[in-house]
């Protein structure tokens, strides 16, 4: 085989791949774009996936707001316990006599 029958063998080749894959693509209903890009067309939902994607959502929105609500109230819980070790310390506090470090000693200083 010489090259010339090659050559056109080739092309004959590329050119039943390209004419069947167009064929199968319009059967599905692909198109192409400018760059030769295989575009698909849009999947229609039904009703009962627009119910489930629906139903989803709302899970979502509840364990969004159960973490919102944990975050929340733990942050409150912590300003609390930080306060009461605040408190413990300055009453075990001896290290710096005369100096009271408890809160209510700024308020009475305040007061003055």
């Amino acid at each position: 085989m010489d090259f010339w029958t090659a050559a056109v063998l080739i092309a004959a080749m590329i050119s039943v791949v390209t004419i069947w894959t167009r064929r199968h693509d319009r059967e599905l209903g692909i198109t192409r774009d400018e760059d030769g890009n295989p575009v698909f067309p849009p999947q229609p939902q039904g009703k009962a996936e627009d119910a489930e994607a629906r139903a989803e959502i709302a899970r979502l929105k509840q364990r969004i707001a159960v973490l919102e609500r944990i975050v929340t109230d733990r942050g409150h819980s912590l300003a609390e316990e930080i306060e009461r070790l605040r408190d413990e310390r300055s009453v075990e506090d001896t290290r710096l006599p005369g100096i009271d470090l408890s809160p209510r000693a700024d308020k009475r200083e305040a007061a003055r």
